[in-house]
């Protein structure tokens, strides 16, 4: 995935109590519509079987102009068409048993070389780690020995990489415990943490490019659940997290929708929606405002809102990609369903 276009913004899932940032439930609740468990399991039901038709398929879509979605041919740089991590993990997250065939089509088609990115390697340890493979001894396409992504990308520089990147590499290094850091390593999750921390603008948000002209739901929502995923004690990161949190409980729009500004104005959407559904579905303390409120001037609870772009077939209305805009919002039904239970859809055994 190419995490420096807002349009291709991916994912996350542990976050701290909102604490006083956020509101109590009034006696206005019955104004914001939520989404009912029926309605939940009819629109999450067909997107599902959408996101998993396109693994089975290998396709980037259903219908339309698509592509293949694992070919080097098709990707030449990364084996895979940007979005697949999040796709992989949301399957993941809902229970999907990934085939050998799957695997092997997955494995032999990611490309991971002296050119590849920190982004690169992260989406290739989400992906891998989602399917069930060992991104610690993985054979890239055309190589002739295995090698270890966890190590490979702690010896990458984040010292020039976007919000999103960090956010991701954060995310991938923190799926597993068993991933160690190695000796050679070039930060550490502690720094890498304080660096997201430093990139938090003046409005308490975050920005894609790091401008607080820019700053956007998505981009702060995959630093929230980022660092709270990080399982940082450092007071600089709690005081982060609970500003950030701040940011999503002012700018979710009167639909309950969450969106990016476009010439003045903030455009809903059903990614921008996903990615604070996923930062919101943390444990049982976070996870109500999901499906719930932060004030009740919003029509719909943010689940009710976002599921309301999943179209009779699965796809999304409206979305420039099915890849991300499908897989992002299985990947965030999944991540509220699984908080529901305490558990958080990145941690990956």
């Amino acid at each position: 995935m190419k995490l420096s276009s807002k349009l291709l913004m991916i994912s996350a899932s542990t976050l701290l109590g909102f604490g006083s940032v956020a509101p109590a439930f009034t006696a206005n609740a019955a104004s914001v519509k939520t989404a009912s468990r029926s309605y939940q399991n009819r629109q999450i039901k067909v997107n599902y079987r959408y996101a998993k038709n396109m693994v089975i398929k290998n396709k980037t879509g259903l219908s339309g102009k698509t592509t293949a979605l694992f070919s080097r041919k098709a990707n030449p740089t990364t084996g895979a068409t940007g979005g697949y991590a999040d796709l992989l993990v949301g399957l993941k997250g809902w229970g999907y048993k990934f085939t050998t065939t799957q695997k092997k089509r997955i494995a032999s088609s990611l490309v991971i070389n002296s050119k590849s990115t920190a982004a690169d390697y992260a989406n290739a340890i989400q992906g891998l780690k989602a399917v069930g493979l060992n991104p610690t001894k993985f054979k890239p396409a055309g190589a002739k020995k295995a090698v270890n992504l966890v190590s490979s990308l702690y010896r990458q520089s984040m010292s020039k990489q976007t919000p999103n990147v960090k956010s991701q590499v954060l995310l991938a290094l923190t799926m597993s415990s068993t991933f160690k850091r190695p000796s050679n390593a070039k930060f550490s999750i502690t720094s890498l943490a304080k660096s997201l921390v430093a990139d938090q603008q003046s409005n308490n948000g975050w920005a894609y490019n790091n401008t607080a002209a820019s700053v956007d739901s998505d981009t702060t929502s995959m630093a929230i659940t980022a660092l709270a995923h990080s399982k940082s004690s450092l007071s600089a990161v709690k005081s982060a997290l609970t500003k950030g949190q701040a940011y999503l409980k002012a700018n979710v729009t009167p639909s309950g929708a969450y969106g990016y500004v476009f010439n003045g104005k903030t455009v809903a959407n059903a990614n921008s929606t996903a990615e604070a559904i996923i930062a919101l579905s943390s444990k049982q303390a976070t996870v109500k405002y999901a499906n719930g409120y932060f004030t009740t001037n919003q029509a719909a609870s943010p689940l009710r809102a976002m599921l309301g772009y999943v179209n009779k077939t699965g796809s999304i209305k409206g979305a420039t990609s099915q890849l991300i805009g499908v897989g992002q919002v299985n990947l965030a039904t999944a991540a509220y369903r699984q908080a529901l239970k305490g558990h958080s859809i990145y941690t990956v055994k």
